[in-house]
């Protein structure tokens, strides 16, 4: 779907969804020792929905 076609609540909700989609800072591992490795709210773009 194009861009233009998209209301701008819609973008606003894909975009939070994007910047959701980062994966856990190096920080947290080296906080954490590591326990911590793995984003619960993670998805692929080919396998998966998005969660709302």
């Amino acid at each position: 779907m194009a861009n233009r076609r998209k209301s701008l609540a819609r973008k606003t909700r894909l975009l939070r969804l994007v910047r959701s989609n980062r994966r856990v800072p190096a920080w947290v591992m080296q906080r954490t020792n590591r326990q911590v490795t793995r984003h619960p709210k993670r998805h692929t773009w080919k396998r998966g929905h998005l969660h709302k």
